[in-house]
């Protein structure tokens, strides 16, 4: 079986408005970096799980005299992000874009913000890597991310149905039924304020109303599906197949209304300030 999924960036970004919200409502509660004035550097921020650049250039909006690095373990969505922000800011600052694993992601030296959206969902066991992260950052500096929470929802429990199907089973194996890799509000905080963290986290059900014909199953084209899309690959007939069946659940489980159809949408957010001394 493939061992990562193979993205698609341009099917990510077809419903880019809806994805970037979360991460605008997240940033909105992060508080400025306090790079130190003394040594005259701008403030040096990392997008752990960049995909394809778009919310890393809100980044850029937010804060631009920052040196901005997004990090992503995708060639696809590294090849898009690079070709349409990477480069010198308006205000002065840089973006550019790495190729790394969050799984493994080390810091390659102090960081003012280290920030992700919707990635740390596919990292099981993340949670373990935030005291080294939070190590990295400056006093004073923030760690910030958010992530899905519907692992419950239809979308989710349907495609682990159908993907333990016989006919699915052996060729996808756990494709599909993985277990969430997301902790409750709750967990998030009593870890990150055992780190000594100032920390704040909360959660938001997003009832999204999504239009054109099959609107669930393309959104879930561009992140769900995409470790069954993977290990189906080039079989046409399969991934027709596979697909029709999704179709046939989703159409049923969210009927569209008269104005589109509506997908409720629930995300988990967290921000940890580490002391400034």
């Amino acid at each position: 079986m493939n061992s990562a999924p193979i993205w698609d960036p341009h099917q990510y970004l077809r419903h880019s408005g809806h994805r970037t919200r979360p991460f605008r409502d997240l940033l909105a509660r992060v508080p400025d970096p306090a790079a130190p004035a003394a040594d005259g550097r701008p403030p040096r921020i990392a997008d752990l799980g960049c995909g394809a650049g778009n919310v890393t250039a809100l980044l850029a909006e937010r804060w631009p005299t920052a040196e901005i690095t997004g990090f992503d373990h995708s060639p696809e969505m590294l090849a898009l992000a690079e070709k349409n922000h990477a480069g010198p800011t308006p205000g002065g600052g840089r973006l550019g874009f790495r190729a790394a694993d969050a799984t493994d992601w080390t810091p390659d030296g102090p960081y003012d913000l280290i920030v992700s959206n919707a990635a740390l969902q596919w990292v099981p066991g993340h949670a373990g890597s935030f005291a080294r992260w939070i190590a990295a950052l400056t006093p004073g500096g923030t760690f910030a991310f958010q992530v899905p929470g519907n692992h419950d929802a239809p979308s989710h429990t349907l495609l682990g149905s159908l993907c333990g199907r016989p006919e699915w089973r052996e060729r996808l194996g756990d494709r599909g039924r993985d277990s969430a890799h997301v902790l409750a509000p709750a967990d998030y905080l009593e870890l990150l304020t055992g780190l000594d963290c100032a920390a704040d986290a909360w959660e938001t059900t997003y009832y999204q109303l999504l239009t054109g014909e099959d609107p669930v199953l393309d959104w879930l084209k561009g992140t769900t599906l995409r470790p069954v899309l993977t290990e189906l690959g080039d079989d046409e007939a399969a991934v027709g197949a596979f697909l029709g069946q999704y179709r046939e659940l989703l159409r049923e489980a969210y009927p569209p209304g008269p104005r589109g159809t509506v997908f409720p949408f629930r995300r988990i957010f967290a921000v940890a300030t580490k002391p400034a001394r």
